[in-house]
């Protein structure tokens, strides 16, 4: 291998990779066990009510979604921010981490939902597979306890990702032709070309910037 990968550490880097495929999946295989359960749990129930109960455990199960969303990608640039502080001995190490940096990753998180966030919102939502509240119930949990999980074995992954594979499991109940596969493969290409365009921009970046400076 050429010296110029030596620095990076692959150990550390190739549970990330492997958890791009292995997060979705997960997430779509707890799903679909959650889905049908509830569908047995709620299958004598009247339609409306049951309608008007998972409203509510939406609420639940989208905060916890949300609490491992911030819990994972805040933690991510988190750990960028804090890289620079070494580097340039702002701090001596990760526990002397300011206060003010988590809290502005996670404010600039949630700001960044509530503003720009809504065409990713309808994509998740309605054009994967059409959502009703009790099968956003079930993929909201299933992502939540996938997003816990990766943070309990801290390794970083992708909340898109793994609430896409959670919300392709609930689609999956119904039948197979109730995912829209089209925008799913559009996704699956997404994660595939993410980390090699970062890391090529990163690179090209860094280069440019030594020529000049």
């Amino acid at each position: 291998m050429p010296e110029v990968f030596d620095a990076v550490q692959y150990d550390k880097i190739m549970p990330t990779v492997y958890f791009i495929v292995l997060a979705p999946v997960l997430g779509m295989i707890m799903s679909y066990f959650i889905s049908v359960i509830t569908l047995h749990v709620a299958k004598n129930s009247n339609p409306s009510r049951v309608d008007r109960i998972f409203r509510r455990l939406q609420l639940l199960s989208s905060a916890a979604y949300s609490l491992g969303h911030g819990g994972n990608d805040a933690q991510k640039v988190m750990g960028i921010i804090a890289a620079a502080m070494i580097s340039q001995h702002v701090i001596a190490d990760m526990h002397e981490l300011p206060g003010w940096v988590p809290l502005a990753c996670y404010s600039a998180i949630a700001l960044g939902t509530m503003i720009g966030g809504w065409k990713i919102v309808k994509t998740m939502g309605q054009k994967v597979t059409k959502l009703t509240p009790f099968e956003g119930f079930s993929a909201e949990t299933a992502g939540a306890l996938t997003l816990f999980g990766a943070q309990h074995f801290k390794i970083p992954v992708s909340t898109t990702h793994t609430i896409t594979g959670s919300i392709v499991g609930v689609g999956l109940t119904k039948r197979i032709s109730a995912v829209r596969w089209g925008v799913t493969l559009q996704l699956v290409w997404a994660w595939v070309l993410t980390i090699p365009i970062s890391a090529a921009l990163a690179g090209l970046f860094l280069y440019i910037l030594e020529a000049v400076l």
